[in-house]
């Protein structure tokens, strides 16, 4: 049975090579977006789906004289249907260029596709380190978890934080983050009394956030994903750990600035490391929250918004350099060492990694215009991924 799938997708393969073809002679590009649109994760999908047409409302869709086409499949958050569909996107819709994959298990599934098939694929959401090493067709536009770990315990070690318990999600984006912030955090003179894991499946923080409260630790260091951020939020000042004085630093997946309104003055001097703002001030990102807000019902962009739109950026510049060509390995090789200026800030793509290299912003969340924001006041440039060589 493995020999008859592994002849299917080599033929599948050829007829790819066919509507690659095809695509180049009617001078146009086919975008394949795989995004969890449905289930607990579509969240995610909204906002990089946003980010896309923000982008393509500012550049328009035109690229090298070519059009361009965003093709996008709801993989509900599912690795199974994430692979079949990036296969489809490529054999039968003729797809030059994957991107998308909202989580980590789902950016894994398609790493034998990519090999396969020789396309690339620039991933907008997922951060787990090893991510990029899988396969030498992705990219990365999102972040690599412990890169926005590591400033923040570089900024706590030097403002007086130096008993810390960290708190993380029991997954692999949880795991690289506790372990970048625990290996900086140590260098930088702290102590970690404990390492706390809570399971993925798992939205009551209750008992975990109690054990943090009888350790009586200077500060608590957390990632949990964007999605329940504002549940914790409210635990951790239910559970009274602001009350006994532990301080709240985290990474900004707690205080997604999608749901940031939602949680209230329980969120009001949280302390984050992140990439992304919308508060971020520069004419790029203004430009990007208003379209985002036109378009949207008024829904404020997050991280996950900017790394669709930076995809998107990545691809048009690719495709520039190419001069049309979508050729997967001469595309993947344009992408190597591009930078811009994003809504972020300053990027660029790693030549040799192939993954995303970006500042790397304090924030407080402030009180702005009777909204909560969170509101920068220091940056770390040009942070790379410290787990990858």
């Amino acid at each position: 049975m493995a020999s008859l799938s592994r002849r299917v997708f080599m033929a599948g393969a050829a007829v790819c090579g066919l509507f690659l073809s095809n695509a180049q002679a009617q001078e146009s590009v086919k975008i394949g977006l795989v995004l969890p649109m449905t289930g607990p994760f579509a969240s995610t999908g909204r906002q990089v789906e946003a980010g896309i047409k923000a982008y393509q409302a500012l550049h328009g869709n035109t690229v090298a004289g070519k059009k361009v086409e965003v093709v996008l499949r709801d993989d509900a958050g599912t690795a199974d249907q994430t692979r079949r569909i990036a296969q489809e996107l490529v054999v039968k819709d003729g797809a030059s260029l994957l991107m998308g994959f909202g989580l980590t298990p789902l950016a894994l599934s398609v790493a034998p596709v990519l090999n396969q098939a020789k396309v690339p694929a620039i991933i907008t959401s997922a951060t787990t380190s090893v991510i990029t090493q899988k396969s030498e067709f992705f990219t990365r536009t999102s972040m690599a978890g412990p890169q926005s770990a590591v400033p923040v315990a570089t900024w706590a070690a030097k403002n007086g934080l130096k008993r810390v318990v960290t708190l993380v999600t029991d997954y692999g984006p949880g795991i690289d983050i506790e372990k970048g912030f625990t290996d900086q955090f140590k260098k930088d003179g702290g102590e970690i009394l404990e390492a706390v894991r809570v399971p993925l499946q798992n939205p009551d923080f209750a008992p975990f956030l109690q054990r943090v409260r009888d350790i009586k630790p200077d500060a608590v260091f957390v990632f949990v994903p964007s999605g329940v951020g504002s549940i914790f939020m409210k635990q951790f000042v239910e559970r009274g750990l602001r009350d006994a004085g532990i301080k709240l630093i985290a990474t900004g997946d707690v205080t997604d600035d999608d749901l940031l309104n939602g949680m209230g003055d329980a969120a009001l001097g949280v302390i984050t490391g992140h990439f992304y703002s919308a508060n971020h001030d520069s004419p790029e990102n203004k430009a990007f929250v208003a379209e985002v807000r036109k378009a949207n019902n008024n829904m404020r962009p997050n991280f996950m918004s900017v790394g669709g739109y930076d995809a998107m950026a990545l691809a048009y510049a690719a495709l520039e350099k190419t001069k049309g060509d979508t050729d997967g390995t001469k595309l993947i090789e344009a992408m190597k060492g591009m930078s811009w200026i994003s809504p972020r800030g300053p990027i660029t793509i790693d030549a040799k990694t192939r993954d995303i290299v970006q500042d790397i912003y304090m924030r407080e969340v402030k009180s702005v215009g009777g909204e909560l924001y969170n509101v920068e006041f220091a940056t770390f440039p040009k942070v790379r991924d410290p787990n990858t060589p």
